[in-house]
């Protein structure tokens, strides 16, 4: 049986291969050294013998996330937008590109500048209207669709499937940034995507101490081999210590996001019909106008993002982030310890999103506690 015929709990626990074939140890090693030295016929010993191409403890993070993601192949950097910097370097010049209005705004900002540079043509969609992505691709012209799903910070679904079909009819490909689904509960190339991104400081880290991007392909083609040359050439893979740390969270993914599932679950629930929340943005909960696409794409719950709309506005929201105490006021995502952020302050005053959303990261911790530190927070205590 090959590693990679295992069910994707045990790969991940065991980080693809559970023992160092070499020593024996259970614990994958981690080799530091940033040149490694030819045989005695100058050939390599490896297949890379430079840290920037390459090295043991990135190739084996690669190989495992590759795995839980069924594709061929992963490549990891050294943060999430130098993955989504490198893709966007494929796209030929002045081509068509399609994304969310409502996303990762890191990403959206990174497009409207390749934009205002004449790089791309750039067309943004209403992931709630039916039919928008397929209004917005240009037959032909589309070179890239670029979707989230969750999407961040208000947690709509798209279908990845339909819109695959959308895009390949178009002659594009669809890179789905999954971060939200931590390569647990949704596989997109499974659904016809062409590529994942994930935030691998998030849920596949999931310990707030690793700064990682990457992207898995559904095919090894010749733009795939465009990225990874791209990315040796800018300097932008993992470090092996990041790599190593990455895969030590990566063996509690399955617990951990179940766990922070359970719990964010719990508190939709719990503040679905509060005095003082406007609503909760949730797709586990049946109220969410795409929890049947959720329900179809995600397995294992609906994650542990959630958003809640705050009665009061940009000032109330903000307050809420500062009065919680179990709760940490605080950016990121996907870690064992829950956090609140109020997105329109730190997405600045042009950012869609509603003045009153605070963006919850629920974590593993208790639920009870924190529903008593958010019902205290709204209290204004």
């Amino acid at each position: 049986m090959s590693n990679r015929d295992l069910r994707p709990e045990t790969i991940a626990a065991h980080a693809l291969k559970a023992i160092d074939e070499a020593t024996g140890a259970v614990v994958p090693p981690i080799y530091m050294s940033t040149t490694y030295a030819r045989d005695e016929t100058y050939t390599p010993r490896l297949r890379e013998n430079y840290v920037r191409n390459g090295n043991p403890t990135l190739w084996q993070a690669e190989e495992a996330i590759a795995a839980l993601e069924k594709g061929p192949a992963a490549l990891l950097f050294a943060s999430g937008m130098a993955a989504i910097t490198t893709l966007t370097e494929t796209v030929p010049q002045g081509a068509h590109v399609v994304a969310p209005d409502v996303m990762y705004y890191g990403t959206r900002d990174w497009l409207k500048r390749l934009e205002s540079l004449g790089r791309i043509r750039l067309t943004l969609f209403d992931p709630r209207a039916d039919g928008a992505l397929e209004g917005a691709l240009q037959k032909g012209r589309t070179d890239l669709v670029w979707i989230e799903t969750p999407l961040n910070p208000t947690w709509d679904v798209i279908d990845i499937a339909a819109a695959a079909k959308a895009s390949h009819a178009a002659g594009a490909i669809l890179a789905v940034d999954a971060t939200a689904t931590a390569a647990v509960t949704t596989q997109p190339l499974m659904l016809g995507a062409d590529l994942v991104f994930h935030s691998a400081t998030k849920y596949l880290n999931g310990h707030s101490d690793v700064l990682a991007g990457v992207l898995v392909t559904g095919e090894v083609t010749d733009r795939w081999r465009q990225v990874a040359a791209l990315r040796t050439k800018m300097g932008a893979p993992l470090p092996p210590f990041e790599c190593w740390l990455l895969m030590r969270g990566l063996r509690t993914v399955y617990v951990r996001y179940r766990q922070a599932s359970a719990n964010a679950m719990a508190i939709a629930r719990h503040f679905s019909r509060h005095p003082k929340v406007e609503r909760v943005l949730y797709p586990g909960l049946p109220t969410h106008p795409r929890h049947d696409v959720a329900a179809r794409q995600m397995r294992d719950g609906f994650g542990g993002m959630m958003s809640i709309l705050v009665r009061g506005g940009f000032a109330e929201a903000q307050k809420l982030c500062v009065r919680l105490k179990v709760i940490v006021p605080a950016t990121s995502l996907g870690g064992v310890e829950s956090l609140a952020e109020h997105r329109k302050a730190v997405e600045g005053p042009t950012s869609p999103v509603p003045d009153n959303l605070v963006r919850l990261s629920i974590g593993i911790e208790h639920p009870d506690d924190l529903i008593a530190d958010l019902e205290r927070g709204l209290a204004g205590s």
